[in-house]
């Protein structure tokens, strides 16, 4: 979707708080996309702020792709 790549892997070294990265994540994120496509942002999204202030962090190590995606694909929505 929008030219990402479904995998990105990138050896770096991260703040000592992981919310500072993801807040300068979402910041840059948000710039690049709005900059990259203007009309199919504001044809459907018309806040100030791209994204929602909440994230979720979390390690996988030694679990498979096929059970991380049973995982992701069960889940259920809070009010459901």
């Amino acid at each position: 979707m929008w030219g990402f790549s479904r995998r990105t892997a990138k050896k770096c070294e991260l703040p000592t708080e992981l919310s500072k990265f993801v807040n300068n994540f979402k910041s840059v994120s948000s710039r690049k996309l709005r900059q990259e496509f203007p009309e199919q942002i504001n044809k459907f999204y018309w806040k100030e702020v791209f994204w929602n202030s909440s994230y979720f962090i979390a390690s996988c190590g030694g679990v498979t792709i096929s059970t991380l995606r049973k995982y992701i694909e069960n889940q259920t929505r809070p009010n459901e």
